[in-house]
């Protein structure tokens, strides 16, 4: 379950005309294509092992089509963010969903592994380009204070009751067309926005110094692919063949030079002191945390459901409704109880609860009963990430600035995403590992119960990192006496942080 970005913009300045009389329309316009966003995660999540049956995806490898979609938003959504805003929000609107209708097309119609893989990074740097653009439109249209948290609330609504109807609808498209609609119905869906888009949405941009950091991003970027690829050739070389400790090696060295060249940078794409401070930064690890354990356990779930318990892609998709219901609820009672107890406290038990859940799924079987062992596992979860996530947006913008603002809310959605490749890719190598561990030593025969292995092994790792992620919160997270995003040129900080499941 994915988070959507928020981007740097301008607010109105004092005597701007009155407000844009067809900014409801436009938001239903803009709603629609942070819709298509979220229902690409989740839908695809569904489809995942009948498209890898269908163009022969090797266990090893399935992972990219979780993680190039994830590493390309992730690692381009700054970049994007600053694109719209000095290119034109609008403009770039409307070039992400042409762009993510065209990529969807090449998923859909693709007939073997690399061009799929292909499809869903394009897909990830054209939603780089459209979710911050989205948010943007949001915050310039509507200048009165009021009807922009009324935006912001159908915004984060729409994250959140997307998810779900992904699910279903990618239970649906799997089990009665084929795989192929679950990225092929994005089409209408962007054509469709493109032309209500038209006549309805203003276009802005920011003005003054406009420069990007392209050094910046491409160290960045190819130094989370050269860590996703390593953990993948750890799956089918091993852990210390020379492959696998070069790509390691030229990770660490690309990563290292992001960090210093931010640090000199006149431009830098991600300035050093959003992260340098004790909430923004224990807040940013905790997402990449959570991010790798959450995304890690849905790809393995899938799988479970489909592969070990025999359910349908919709039973599957269905399977899945009380975790999304069970955060949007506690998201609706930890908001109205986060001033009351603080968001360390909140974090802290919410961390706990996603770690026991978590914990409870290691217990799997072959014939494990949804009743008693998914179903409750599910839900603990979902209530700890819940009281995490709602505080999270928050605690990541304790007295940020308003210059940096835009930075700051984008940074909780890139680390999701991020933590998510990661996640996904360290989560697959050590399932791949596990299961041709158990088979070698118990014989070809064992395979169903090495797979059922292989799963609580990841679910035990992913346990690990959600229980790292509750000690950085009580560790590092403190109760922010200013609250954040109160001024004109700060709303966007007040955002609600959307999760994306799956």
């Amino acid at each position: 379950m994915s988070q959507n970005p928020a981007a740097a913009t301008e607010a109105p300045a004092p005597g701007v005309p009155a407000a844009d009389p067809k900014r409801w329309v436009a938001l239903a316009v803009i709603a629609i294509a942070q819709l298509m966003v979220v229902l690409d995660a989740t839908i695809v999540n569904i489809a995942m092992p009948s498209a890898q049956e269908a163009l022969h995806i090797s266990d090893a490898n399935r992972q990219w089509i979780v993680t190039a979609y994830t590493l390309a938003f992730g690692g381009l959504l700054l970049l994007g963010g600053r694109i719209a805003d000095y290119v034109g929000r609008r403009k770039i609107f409307l070039i992400g969903l042409i762009g993510f209708a065209g990529a969807s097309a090449l998923g859909g119609i693709a007939t073997n592994a690399g061009t799929l893989f292909a499809a869903r990074g394009l897909q990830g740097l054209f939603g780089a380009l459209l979710a911050p653009a989205a948010l943007s439109l949001i915050t310039v249209t509507f200048t009165d204070v009021k009807d922009r948290a009324k935006a912001f609330g159908v915004f984060g609504a729409i994250s959140g009751v997307g998810a779900a109807i992904g699910l279903i609808m990618g239970g649906l498209l799997t089990e009665y067309t084929t795989w192929r609609w679950c990225l092929l119905v994005n089409i209408p869906i962007a054509l469709g926005a493109f032309f209500l888009a038209l006549p309805v949405v203003r276009e802005s941009k920011a003005e003054g110094n406009t420069k990007y950091d392209i050094p910046g991003t491409i160290l960045a970027t190819g130094g989370l692919v050269a860590l996703v690829y390593a953990f993948t050739k750890a799956a089918e070389d091993s852990w210390s063949s020379g492959v696998t400790i070069t790509l390691f090696v030229v990770a660490a060295v690309l990563l290292v030079g992001f960090v210093v060249w931010e640090a000199r940078s006149a431009h830098p794409l991600l300035p050093l002191r959003v992260v340098l401070h004790r909430n923004r930064g224990g807040s940013f690890l905790v997402s990449v945390l959570l991010g790798a354990g959450m995304m890690g356990m849905f790809l393995f779930m899938t799988y479970y459901f489909q592969g070990t318990l025999q359910y349908s892609p919709l039973k599957s998709g269905v399977a899945y409704l009380p975790f999304s219901l069970a955060i949007i609820v506690t998201a609706i009672v930890a908001s109205g109880l986060l001033p009351k107890i603080g968001p360390r406290v909140m974090m802290t038990i919410g961390g706990v609860l996603a770690t026991a859940g978590m914990t409870w799924l290691t217990q799997l079987r072959i014939d494990s009963s949804y009743a008693t062992l998914i179903l409750p596992a599910l839900v603990i979860m979902a209530v700890g990430m819940g009281l995490v996530f709602v505080p999270l947006g928050n605690t990541a913008l304790t007295g940020v600035s308003n210059h940096d603002a835009g930075v700051a809310s984008a940074m909780v959605n890139t680390t999701q995403q991020i933590g998510g490749s990661l996640g996904v890719a360290l989560l697959n190598t050590v399932f791949t590992t596990a299961v041709t561990d158990y088979v070698t030593e118990n014989g070809p025969a064992s395979t169903p119960l090495g797979v059922v292995h292989g799963y609580n092994v990841a679910f035990t790792v992913s346990a690990v990192l959600l229980a790292a992620s509750a000690l950085l919160i009580f560790l590092l997270i403190r109760n922010a006496r200013t609250p954040v995003g109160t001024t004109a040129e700060g709303a966007e900080a007040a955002t609600p942080v959307a999760v994306h499941v799956g």
